[in-house]
């Protein structure tokens, strides 16, 4: 393995889309090529305007569609042998994709999740329906799917991309996390969680996951149970 590529949807994002950037540049990650690709979700306040000055691959969408469906765009152009993603806010510290990367150049995962909630990283106290939403997600995955996640609706996830490339995803929004983790573990996958940092947002400071997606989830964590 020579390459890592950073997955990074984007929807109006102007006020942090270049720290995050920047932070990503300066990540170690494991002496590997980088790859980085931003995928436009139809930003209306102009964050297109910043693309042009950039030396990365943009994909861009015609309307709003959803993290899930630029993440599906994203896979098809991604040449790296690892796949990680990336939120284009200032929510997940770059720092820490090192040991997620690290367990699948080993050859110990094939699939590696950060989690904000087991402990020994700093992490802003979640909005308590946010905690509590995550939680019952987390265990009705770990029910359904025979597994011992703590943190499924995370952000960082980093994939073997000969692995992931062969799973078609088919959420086109938030429930782009309950579906991947779905299919990755009814194909045995080798899934590992690593603690990692989270510095959440309120939704006055931007925030657009809500509670009406937590019921998508909860839905395609049960529809893909029983179905690809």
């Amino acid at each position: 393995m020579n390459k890592v590529t950073i997955l990074i949807p984007v929807y109006n994002e102007v006020g942090t889309l270049e720290t995050i950037l920047k932070k990503v540049e300066e990540s170690d990650f494991c002496g590997l090529e980088k790859e980085i690709i931003l995928i436009d979700d139809y930003s209306t306040d102009g964050t297109k305007d910043i693309y042009p000055k950039l030396p990365y691959k943009v994909l861009y969408h015609e309307y709003n569609q959803g993290k899930g469906a630029a993440l599906r765009d994203g896979f098809k152009e991604a040449t790296g042998d690892i796949i990680v993603i990336q939120d284009a806010d200032l929510e997940y510290d770059p720092n820490d994709y090192k040991p997620l990367i690290q367990l699948i150049l080993d050859g110990k995962a094939d699939v590696c999740y950060g989690t904000r909630l087991s402990g020994g990283k700093p992490t802003r106290a979640f909005m308590f329906l946010h905690w509590l939403g995550n939680k019952f997600l987390s265990l009705t995955t770990n029910i359904l799917y025979g597994s011992t996640l703590t943190d499924m609706e995370t952000c960082y996830k980093a994939f073997r991309a000969d692995f992931i490339k062969d799973i078609q995803i088919k959420s086109n929004r938030f429930d782009f996390e309950p579906e991947i983790t779905a299919k990755v573990l009814k194909r045995g996958a080798r899934l590992f969680e690593v603690p990692i940092s989270y510095f959440g947002r309120e939704f006055s400071e931007g925030k657009k996951i809500t509670w009406v997606d937590g019921f998508h989830a909860l839905w395609a964590l049960i529809r893909f149970r029983f179905t690809d």
